[in-house]
């Protein structure tokens, strides 16, 4: 989201959806499209390195942090959920 790529915001979700096996990289504010930005995983671990940490979670699961200082926790994605 443009918030993440602008330092506005922490990396606290990380979506590896299953369908497209894209990455998602969002923080705790809500989702709105117009803030959507397609960059590349590089640019993102320049941001936040510590994304290097769950870059190995399988298409269909999410890791999420209570904060940047946080461990992450990885989980399958529910159908329902993936976004």
């Amino acid at each position: 989201i443009r918030q993440v790529i602008e330092n506005e915001v922490p990396i606290l979700v990380v979506y590896h959806d299953a369908d497209d096996h894209g990455w998602q990289f969002l923080s705790n504010i809500e989702k709105k499209a117009d803030d959507a930005k397609i960059v590349s995983l590089e640019s993102i671990t320049r941001i936040d390195p510590s994304v290097f940490q769950v870059a190995t979670i399988p298409p269909g699961f999410h890791a999420w942090r209570a904060s940047v200082t946080s461990d992450w926790t990885i989980a399958e994605t529910p159908k329902e959920e993936e976004n």
